[in-house]
């Protein structure tokens, strides 16, 4: 196990596409899956008594947020242990919540965590999720049949696009930098400021040029300030634990207040997942000041409509004598899922929208919509990587972004 790399939280992933026969009631009332040689090399040959294993059990939809999840528990016996002559292998999964939601060709990942637990991972085919296991565990041909994968052995040095993958799945992300913390607590008074000062204080922590490479730029400026937010996160929790402990725990460590536990857990929750697409607005921000790009951000178009970014400027837009081609948009979102479809109803002067995000290998399916509904995707070039050799060449980088908009402040000014 190496920090920073895929095995500080797999060892090993098992993979393959369900079958009727493991998911659908009508055709076999067990919920077994054959203990293949490529099982048996995950978990060893089983013994007389059955092998029970914790397990984290997740099912994914392709309908934005629709998550199930459930800790149960797996079994790895050999029915036939008693025949000295044949053996038979096989994995038992129990009847939940989630694992009701499975269905005929969705991704299944059975993955050895470095706790000794497993995690027991469904994803709808054709969702967002499906392409970024695929990607992340190097398995584009899965089939009905398990493919087996050594994490340690082949192991992934993380960056943004696995760290990403890794979060949507529930896996908590581990990196800190306690070099910083000090530093953060000083500054900060103990307390946690405002996403725009918090963003400045992570752009000051690195170096990396914005001018020369903005597509570089913002993967690493969104990346540390992650990193500085969890650090800085996990003290201020560790800090209110030890003021409110007796609020929410008895002597024994148990529960005594439900209520307060959730409220506890929640405002943090929630914390996280507003600051991250303010954050990415801010970096972006920066990098269109010091490109010198002209810009609007979060001005009113029509109605209630507020587009995150108006190019050159909102003044150009609602100028009568302006050229709607000269005008440009860009939404800004961490992840698309469903929610790049509000985009299209923002800025009724621009006729093909913007949209930048984060989100690394997103289906075909969707990006081929997004062409047909003329959005174009504005993505980090190192984020390319994660999307098919068709898709690469529609996607827009931010470099080329930041070309266009200058072009046609250009035009736009003379």
């Amino acid at each position: 196990m190496k920090k920073g790399f895929l095995s500080s939280y797999f060892d090993e992933i098992a993979i393959k596409r369900l079958s009727s026969v493991e998911v659908d009631p009508k055709i076999s009332n067990q919920h077994e899956i054959n203990g293949v040689k490529e099982l048996i090399k995950m978990f060893g040959k089983a013994g007389a008594e059955k092998k029970k294993i914790k397990t984290n059990f997740l099912y994914v939809s392709n309908n934005e947020g629709e998550y199930e999840s459930a800790n149960d528990l797996i079994t790895w016996y050999d029915s036939r242990y008693n025949n000295p002559k044949r053996t038979e292998h096989r994995l038992y999964y129990p009847s939940n919540d989630v694992t009701r939601k499975f269905s005929e060709n969705d991704i299944l990942v059975i993955a050895k965590q470095s706790n000794g637990e497993v995690l027991f991972l469904a994803v709808e085919k054709g969702s967002n999720l499906e392409n970024q296991i695929l990607w992340l565990f190097d398995s584009e041909k899965v089939s009905n049949q398990f493919q087996v994968k050594d994490i340690v052995h082949d192991d992934k040095k993380l960056d943004f696009a696995t760290r990403f993958i890794l979060e949507e799945i529930g896996i908590q992300i581990k990196d800190i930098n306690e070099d910083f913390l000090e530093i953060m607590i000083n500054k900060f008074n103990g307390n946690l400021p405002t996403t725009k000062i918090f963003s400045e204080f992570a752009r000051s922590t690195i170096t990396v040029s914005e001018i020369k490479s903005p597509d570089e730029a913002i993967l690493k400026w969104m990346e540390q300030e992650e990193i500085l937010f969890r650090t800085f996160e996990r003290h201020l929790i560790t800090e209110r634990l030890k003021n409110d402990k007796s609020k929410i725990f008895d002597e024994d460590g148990n529960v005594k207040d439900v209520d307060s536990f959730f409220q506890f857990s929640l405002s943090f929750q929630n914390r996280r997942k507003a600051r991250v697409g303010l954050a990415l607005e801010n970096h972006l921000e920066q990098i269109f000041l010091s490109n010198n790009v002209a810009y609007s951000r979060g001005a009113k178009t029509e109605g209630n409509s507020k587009p995150d970014f108006v190019f050159p400027s909102i003044d150009y837009y609602h100028n009568e004598n302006s050229q709607n081609e000269l005008l440009t948009m860009l939404g800004s979102k961490s992840t698309c899922k469903d929610r790049w479809r509000q985009v299209l109803a923002e800025a009724k002067k621009i006729d093909k929208k913007h949209l930048f995000t984060l989100e690394p290998s997103i289906s075909e399916n969707q990006t081929s919509e997004m062409q047909e509904r003329l959005l174009q995707l504005v993505v980090p070039e190192g984020l390319f990587k994660t999307y098919n050799s068709n898709q690469q060449g529609w996607l827009m980088n931010l470099n080329d972004f930041i070309s266009l908009t200058k072009k046609r402040e250009s035009m736009a000014i003379r």
